[in-house]
């Protein structure tokens, strides 16, 4: 079995992608580490700035300079090596963080929690590659097709996010209850995926890579992911748990503290199902005793702070700063499994072990 991985004229010695998780928990720290070791680091777009002191006089300048600031410290700490950037097409500056992220020079763009159906257009003429980020093959049939009839352009890869995955999860409530979950395991949705990426990379003449996750943590889950057909493991939850992630030590370790009853599946402000560690802020939401009084950031198209049960942003913020009592830790459904906080180069040895040459 092959360890590396392309995406085009990108080389990674190891087939390992870091899920960009919002609000600041890959930042460049993480996503430079990652890339320094092999893998592919991934910052997320989401509020990018919000740690910056002018962020809440004006965040969409803090959010500019932020996501330039840390694609040069991940580009210095990765040795120039690639950087990719997650951004989200539910937020209001969508199409316009996606414009900044080519102007910046981000190696490749990841696009989801909504159909990135203009992604080729806000894309055009540039050299940065592009990934929608799908759960399932009819979506995947849906992009392509698609990006072929509007734009004659096919992705530069193709990331498949199954229902174990962390934060927000593109599938419908009552397809994430325990008995629907255990019919769609990761490996198994890989297949039908391949079976519609085949024509495309005929019609273009490359290879379009699949990265598949959504509850990878061990080394034999990255095995049986790439014997599944992906060409890359993506993985969120277990880079939280390592020295170089960009959160606070209190949010660390309320993932390696979290036992396998405290992850539920909460509904988000953005309209989407999400994966989270219970603790009292959520029950508080499910109380009714969080209602934003105002929008501060407008940050999601979808959500009405008049109907909203909370501030998203605000309460993302919070966890990543370590005020779980105004704030909460998305994580992956395997996250119990985390017990200790290592590095980013020992992971990634780790999760690599049982992949031969």
């Amino acid at each position: 079995m092959k360890t590396q991985f392309n995406i085009g004229n990108l080389e990674f010695s190891k087939p390992i992608v870091q899920g960009g998780m919002g609000i600041g928990i890959s930042l460049s720290k993480l996503a430079g580490y990652v890339s320094k070791f092999g893998g592919l680091g991934v910052v997320s777009a989401v509020e990018m700035g919000s740690n910056y002191p002018n962020y809440q006089k004006n965040p969409k300048a803090a959010n500019r300079q932020a996501m330039e600031d840390h694609f040069k410290r991940a580009k210095e700490i990765s040795g120039n090596r690639p950087i990719g950037i997650n951004i989200m097409v539910a937020l209001t500056q969508y199409e316009q963080l996606v414009k900044d992220a080519v102007q910046t020079g981000y190696d490749i763009v990841f696009a989801g929690a909504g159909l990135p159906l203009t992604l080729p257009e806000l894309t055009r003429d540039s050299l940065t590659k592009i990934a929608p980020i799908i759960s399932s093959k009819r979506v995947a049939k849906l992009i392509l097709k698609h990006w072929w009839r509007h734009y004659e352009v096919a992705p530069d890869a193709i990331v498949l996010e199954g229902p174990l995955a962390g934060g927000h999860l593109g599938f419908k409530p009552e397809d994430l209850v325990p008995e629907r979950l255990a019919q769609q395991a990761l490996p198994s949705l890989i297949p039908g995926v391949l079976e519609e990426i085949k024509p495309y990379e005929d019609l273009v003449g490359r290879q379009i890579p699949l990265i598949a996750g959504g509850g990878i943590t061990s080394a034999t889950d990255v095995r049986d992911t790439l014997e599944a057909g992906a060409d890359a493991a993506q993985i969120g939850s277990r880079f939280v748990a390592t020295k170089e992630c960009d959160a606070s030590p209190v949010f660390k370790e309320a993932l390696v503290k979290a036992k396998q009853s405290d992850i539920e599946i909460i509904v988000s402000p953005a309209g989407l199902p999400g994966r989270a560690i219970h603790n009292h802020f959520l029950e508080e939401v499910k109380a009714g005793l969080r209602h934003p009084v105002n929008c501060p950031i407008n940050c999601i198209k979808s959500c009405d702070f008049k109907t909203a049960p909370y501030c998203i942003a605000l309460a993302l913020i919070a966890g990543k700063q370590g005020d779980l009592e105004n704030g909460y830790v998305f994580s992956g459904a395997n996250a119990y499994k985390i017990t200790e906080i290592t590095t980013v180069e020992a992971l990634i040895d780790e999760l690599t072990k049982e992949l031969s040459h």
